[in-house]
């Protein structure tokens, strides 16, 4: 699987990268064995770039990934995981968990200041059993951005001076706060949810031009906006952003299936192959809970788009004028930063 390297940092990843949210329970409980099959499915596929977070299950997210990359060569996969919620332990009291389908063995406290980061980089590295992480993200800090910018990036830059961690940055989806990021720190990266898809072309604003302007790298996330583009027509109730779609967000995402139909693609394959167009982002990130799962992910990842679906999208619209579709120009932007 092609591999691009992070901003202007040593550390790399795969096109497709591994997001471990489902390995926490995300909208459905999950056995250890069935996320052990999973991470063993994707390495098979010849991912290498994984991503996790305390968040993700209270810590289960983080245990799971450890406990399978551990047993691998440690230069052979790339890590990241978050920063900006703590893990406290609590009496369970027969509750589970408000955001994943897990017992609620602790609580999360908001901290991005220095003893919180450095606090939050231990604790997952126990969690993990592993001795480093390659890459480290400030965590949505939409609602605490002042403290994440003031105290929680400035020790990831002292993290990333010592070599703990090789590139850091911030996952959001909010682009105004991650462009202001860019601009005012030497972050490496920055992890987008769900703001530059074949439905959300807001990146384009601002934070992208960003990017590109300072050598900063995308990996773009939440590519499905929440499960609507991941099917080849999106049901009635398909979800957009956690939220049922408006009836002009189906019309759009159906009249894209159209165009992607007429030339044999797939919603999803198109999902997943529009972000890696811009030669910013240097990888997509996508869920998975099941070996199933993965061999479908791969499956439309390794589709090829023909350049007419670009160009027609464009012509009805439905594209951003400005969004960099041609396979030439992407690809030979990436290559100067491309293993």
């Amino acid at each position: 699987m092609r591999t691009n390297r992070i901003g202007r940092s040593a550390v790399e990843v795969t096109e497709l990268g591994f997001g471990g949210g489902p390995l926490g329970g995300l909208f459905a409980p999950l056995d250890d064995d069935t996320a052990a099959r999973t991470l063993a499915a994707a390495w098979d596929s010849g991912i290498r770039y994984f991503d996790t977070s305390p968040h993700y299950g209270i810590g289960h997210s983080e245990r799971r990934t450890g406990e399978f990359l551990r047993r691998l060569p440690r230069r052979a996969f790339t890590l990241s995981t978050k920063v900006g919620r703590l893990l406290d332990a609590q009496d369970q009291a027969g509750r589970r968990d408000e955001s994943f389908d897990v017992p609620a063995t602790h609580r999360r406290v908001w901290d991005f200041s220095r003893d919180g980061v450095l606090r939050s980089v231990e604790d997952s590295l126990t969690r993990m059993g592993v001795d480093r992480i390659d890459m480290l993200y400030l965590h949505d800090a939409e609602n605490h951005f002042d403290a994440a910018l003031r105290d929680g990036y400035p020790a990831l830059a002292e993290l990333r001076s010592q070599g703990m961690v090789g590139a850091i940055g911030a996952g959001m989806y909010h682009t105004g706060m991650l462009t202001q990021l860019v601009q005012d720190t030497d972050v490496d990266v920055v992890m987008l949810s769900g703001r530059y898809t074949l439905l959300d072309h807001s990146a384009l604003d601002d934070l992208l031009p960003a990017c590109a302007a300072r050598g900063v790298s995308v990996l773009a996330a939440s590519i499905f906006n929440s499960g609507l583009l991941a099917t080849p027509r999106p049901a009635d109730g398909a979800h957009f952003d956690y939220a049922p779609a408006s009836p002009d967000v189906l019309r759009r995402a159906h009249e894209i299936a159209d165009i992607c139909e007429a030339h044999g693609v797939t919603l999803p394959q198109a999902a997943m192959a529009f972000p890696l167009r811009h030669p910013s982002v240097a990888g997509i990130v996508v869920g998975m809970r099941s070996p199933e799962e993965v061999r479908h992910n791969i499956a439309s990842f390794q589709a090829e788009i023909p350049d007419q679906v670009w160009a027609d999208l464009l012509g009805a619209g439905l594209l951003d004028e400005r969004a960099p579709v041609s396979q030439m120009a992407s690809r030979t932007a990436r290559s100067k930063r491309s293993t």
